[in-house]
C-alpha cells in the first residue's frame, strides 16, 4: 500500500475515565487533541451518557476522528438469555449505531455477543446452536447499521473474557453470512497476542473484513517496547490495505469499576498521559503509513 494516506492514530478515553459523559468531553478531548492524536475512541456505556449535539461540538473544535465502542456489561447478551435481555441488548446496540451516525463515526465496535467475562463450556452441538442464535439476533442490528451507513466491528476476545469468539478464524466462520452487510471485524493486538499463533497472519485472514484495530502493548500498556511483533503487524496491515484507525486501548487502574472489568491491578505507566504520549510517539515513528504520508506531502512518493 503506497497511496500516501496515513492511518488515523487515536486513543480510547478509558485510558483516563469511565463512564464517559458529556461533561467529560471538552477537557478530555482537548487534552487528546493537544497531545497530537488524530482520533478518539468513545465508549457509550449507557444510552444517554453521551449526546450527539455535545459530541459534535467538541469534535468540530478538535478535529478528532470518532469511533464509537460499546460496553458489554453484565445483562447484555445476544445468546443464551431471556428474550427481554436479547431485545434490550439490541436496543442498546442500536443506540450506539444512532450516536455513531449522528457524529460521523464510521464504525461501532465491541464484543457484541455476550457480556465480557461470561464463560461456559459447549460441545459441538451447543456451539453450533449458540453461533446460529448469535447470527439471528445480530441480523436486525446489522440491518440498522446498514441503514445508518455504519459498520459493526465484532471483536474476538481472549479465553479469559469469553468462550464464544476467541480467534479471527472463529469470527469469520460464525459471522460469514453477515460479513459485508453491516458487519466486519474489530481486532485488538492484546487479544491477538493471547489467542493467535501469529497476529500478522490473523490480520491477513481478516483481510477486507477488518474495519478497526485497537493497539496496545502485550501487557495492556502503551504499544512499543513490548513483546509484540509490531513490524509483522504493520506489514500485515499493508498487505490487506487497511486504511482504518489505529486506536490505543488501555485502562486506568485508578477507576475501581474499569480496573476490575479489565483486570488492571497496577499502573501500566508513570501516568496515563505518559502512556498516551509514549504510545502515540511509537506509532508515529513505526507505522509505515505515517512516513509514506509525510513523503507524499513533500512530493517524493513514486
Amino acid at each position: 500500500m503506497n497511496d500516501g494516506i496515513a492511518r488515523t492514530l487515536g486513543i480510547n478515553t478509558w485510558v483516563w475515565t469511565s463512564p464517559l459523559t458529556d461533561a467529560d468531553l471538552p477537557p478530555l478531548l482537548r487534552r487528546i487533541a493537544g497531545m497530537g492524536f488524530d482520533g478518539v475512541e468513545l465508549p457509550l456505556e449507557d444510552a444517554g451518557d453521551l449526546t450527539a449535539p455535545a459530541l459534535r461540538e467538541i469534535l468540530a473544535e478538535t478535529g478528532l476522528v470518532p469511533t464509537i465502542v460499546g460496553a458489554m456489561a453484565p445483562g447484555r447478551e445476544l445468546v443464551g438469555a431471556p428474550e427481554a435481555t436479547i431485545r434490550s441488548t439490541q436496543r442498546y446496540l442500536q443506540d450506539c449505531i444512532d450516536l455513531a451516525a449522528a457524529v460521523g463515526a464510521a464504525s461501532v465496535c465491541g464484543p457484541f455477543y455476550a457480556h465480557t467475562g461470561r464463560l461456559w463450556r459447549m460441545d459441538d452441538d451447543g456451539r453450533a446452536a449458540a453461533c446460529a442464535e448469535l447470527r439471528d439476533n445480530l441480523a436486525p442490528v446489522a440491518d440498522r447499521a446498514v441503514e445508518a451507513g455504519v459498520v459493526l466491528g465484532i471483536e474476538p476476545l481472549n479465553r479469559y473474557e469469553t468462550s464464544l469468539v476467541n480467534t479471527v478464524e472463529q469470527a469469520l466462520e460464525i459471522l460469514q453470512p453477515l460479513l459485508g452487510r453491516g458487519v466486519g471485524l474489530a481486532l485488538d493486538t492484546y487479544h491477538l497476542n493471547i489467542e493467535e499463533r501469529s497476529s500478522a497472519d490473523a490480520i491477513r485472514a481478516a483481510g477486507p473484513h477488518l474495519v478497526h484495530l485497537q493497539v496496545c502493548g502485550n501487557d495492556r500498556g502503551a504499544p512499543g517496547g513490548d513483546q509484540t511483533d509490531w513490524q509483522g503487524v504493520f506489514a500485515a496491515l499493508d498487505d490487506v490495505q487497511y486504511r482504518g484507525p489505529l486506536n490505543i486501548e488501555s485502562f486506568t487502574a485508578h477507576n475501581a469499576s474499569i480496573a476490575t472489568a479489565a483486570a488492571v491491578w497496577r499502573p501500566l505507566a508513570p501516568s496515563q498521559d505518559r502512556l498516551a504520549e509514549d504510545g502515540l510517539a511509537f506509532l508515529r515513528r513505526t507505522d509505515p503509513s505515517q512516513s509514506r504520508a509525510a513523503l507524499a506531502l513533500q512530493g517524493d512518493t513514486p
